[in-house]
This record gives C-alpha cells, sequence and structure tokens, in this order.
C-alpha cells in the first residue's frame, strides 16, 4: 500500500486539484456562432483600417488652426480616429484569441531553470499546434483583415513624417538677403557699431521676423516665422580689428571688428551662445563643439567638420548695421548630401 502511494505521489503530487469542470465555448459547440464571431472580429479589423484612413485624410483636409469644442479640431480627430483604431485591432486580437483559438487547460509543475530537451521540444509542438489552431490558414477573413488593418497603421506613421520638417537639400537658404538689418532677437531694435562693446555678443535675428505690413499685420507668422527665426539666428561679436584672421575674400565682411555668424552648430544644430572673451571662441553646450569667431568660425574643438557660416555686413545710410547677402554656406547640422548642396548653392552663386 506504501508503495502505491509513493508512486501516486511521484506522478500526481495533487490528486484532486479542485477544479471546475471544464466549460466548452459557444463557438466548440455552435459552427453559426463561430461563423458570427469570426465576422465580428474581421469588421472591427475593417473599421480599424477606415479609421486609419480617416486619419491620414484628416491630415491634408482639416486645417491647423481649426477648433473643435474649443480644441484643435485637427488633434481631435488624430486621436479620436487613432485611437478608436487601434482600440478596436486590440479588442479584435483579443476576441479572436479568448473565443476562436485552441482552448486547453493546462497544468504546469516546477522544473529547473533550465528545460529539459523533452520539454522544449514539447514546447515547439505547442507553439505549431497553437499555429495551427489560430486558424491562419482556415480562417481567411480573420487573417486578411488583420492584415489590412496592420499595414493602414503604416500609413498614419508615414504621413507623420511630414512634421519632422522639409528635407535638408531644400533649406539652402534663408531670409537673409543684402540690406536686410541686424536686430536685437530680444526687443527688435536695429544694431548700430557704437551700440556694442569691445568682447559683447548679442543674439540677433534679421529684421523681417519683426516687419509688418501697411495693416499693421506680421510679414511672417505661424510655422514660417519660426522656420526664419530658427534657419536665421545669428550671434554678433566685436573684438579688436587686430584680432581679426579674415581669410581671402572676407577682408571686408566686418565693420570695425564686428562679426556676425549663425547662431546654428554645424554639429547637429545646438543654438550656441557661451562666448569666451578672452579667445573669441564660442563653445556649443551640448555637444562641446568649439568655433574661432577671429579666424572665420573654424573648428577647434569637438565633433563638428564645418565652420560656422558667416554673414557678410555692411552700413545703411542711417549708421545700422546690414546684412550684404545670404549666408553663403548652407546654415544647418551636417547631413550626408551636404557637399553636394553647397556645391549646387555655389553654382547658383
Amino acid at each position: 500500500m506504501s508503495d502505491e502511494l509513493d508512486t501516486v505521489h511521484d506522478t500526481e503530487p495533487i490528486g484532486d486539484p479542485g477544479l471546475a469542470e471544464h466549460q466548452y465555448r459557444p463557438q466548440d459547440v455552435d459552427e453559426s456562432q463561430s461563423r458570427r464571431t469570426e465576422r465580428q472580429i474581421a469588421w472591427m479589423f475593417r473599421i480599424a483600417a477606415l479609421l486609419l484612413l480617416a486619419f491620414c485624410f484628416a491630415y491634408f483636409l482639416i486645417d491647423a488652426d481649426q477648433t473643435f469644442l474649443g480644441w484643435s479640431a485637427q488633434n481631435f480627430t488624430f486621436g479620436t480616429t487613432l485611437g478608436l483604431a487601434l482600440l478596436l485591432m486590440g479588442v479584435g486580437i483579443i476576441q479572436w484569441a479568448k473565443k476562436l483559438m485552441g482552448d486547453h487547460e493546462m497544468v504546469e509543475m516546477r522544473h529547473p531553470s533550465r528545460s529539459s530537451d523533452e520539454d522544449r521540444a514539447a514546447v515547439m509542438s505547442d507553439i505549431n499546434a497553437g499555429i495551427s489552431e489560430s486558424g491562419f490558414g482556415r480562417r481567411p477573413m480573420i487573417r486578411n483583415s488583420l492584415f489590412g488593418a496592420m499595414g493602414a497603421l503604416a500609413l498614419p506613421t508615414i504621413v507623420l513624417l511630414r512634421d519632422l520638417g522639409p528635407l535638408p537639400n531644400n533649406q539652402r537658404n534663408t531670409v537673409w538677403k543684402k540690406g536686410m538689418r541686424l536686430v536685437n532677437d530680444v526687443t527688435g531694435t536695429p544694431i548700430k557699431p557704437s551700440d556694442l562693446q569691445v568682447g559683447q555678443l548679442v543674439n540677433g535675428e534679421p529684421a523681417i521676423v519683426y516687419e509688418t505690413d501697411a495693416d499693421g499685420e506680421r510679414l511672417l507668422e505661424g510655422t514660417a516665422l519660426l522656420q526664419a527665426k530658427s534657419k536665421a539666428a545669428i550671434i554678433v561679436v566685436r573684438m579688436r580689428p587686430e584680432d581679426v584672421q579674415a581669410s581671402k575674400g572676407r577682408e571686408n565682411w566686418g565693420i570695425d571688428g564686428i562679426l556676425c555668424y549663425s547662431k546654428i552648430c554645424t554639429h547637429v544644430g545646438c543654438p550656441i551662445s557661451l562666448y569666451e572673451q578672452q579667445t573669441h571662441h564660442v563653445l556649443c553646450p551640448c555637444h562641446q563643439s568649439t568655433f574661432d569667431l577671429a579666424d572665420n568660425g573654424k573648428v577647434v574643438f569637438g565633433p563638428a567638420h564645418r565652420p560656422l557660416p558667416q554673414l557678410p555686413l555692411g552700413l545703411d545710410e542711417e549708421g545700422y548695421l546690414i546684412a550684404m547677402s545670404d549666408f553663403p554656406e548652407i546654415v544647418a547640422p551636417s547631413y550626408p548630401e551636404l557637399a553636394r548642396d553647397q556645391k549646387k548653392l555655389d553654382n547658383k552663386s
């Protein structure tokens, strides 16, 4: 009797765990119910695909300034369509797993960290059985509608890539042009040489970002204004004229030791203005690229490989600092096609 009890204990530690009798699902015993559930799940996936298409249409058809119930109409539509699409896809997949895939009760005993070869083989067998029971081959309606919804899920991603901004090779120019005044980026007031002391650095912008038309409306607004300010931002420094080491062709780009450079680091586009008066170095606080403003903005330290673009300066009739042209170099972080685009810009000039 003792040997029999030991045998039972070794094969089944818990003889009667007290589990309720297994209940079959309606879909397991009624084929019409199974088909009805299959159609319901397929419609969830189809509606999800339509909502994702609606997301894309909203991006192009709804103006960014439109409102709905006090909210941005575009953002409201984005959130509603994408959220409902993801919800329907998630609910559909859960319903598929709960109501149509195989329904088995399993008990797993504790085992060492590494499974035995037999267990591993059994797991692979269960995985293959699960794949077979999922009905990918037998339920093309669900399978194809799911693939359609998942494919449509990529569309909003592609559409939203447009918000990353234009491609670099379309950004060769800024709003600077000959005769445009340099202004303080905080007050918008134009700058005269007498306003700057030796060793001083001023952050500036082109005057157009503050100018208005005859009706008092700003010439640049919204996204166009932000893009213009970010690309055309400048730093204006004044040093002793004898410290300036202008390269050939740039001898007349400064005014009495006043030089102007782009504020955009040529490494990854960070804004820079940490100025060392004694060395004439300006430092990017993000990745430590350092540029020598007295020596044509060349790189003296850090990951940047290009000098800071320099803006040629002049004076207008009232004695204010003006640009004599746009930046001759591309104002942007470095990118693979930069040399090609700079060559095109040079040929155009």
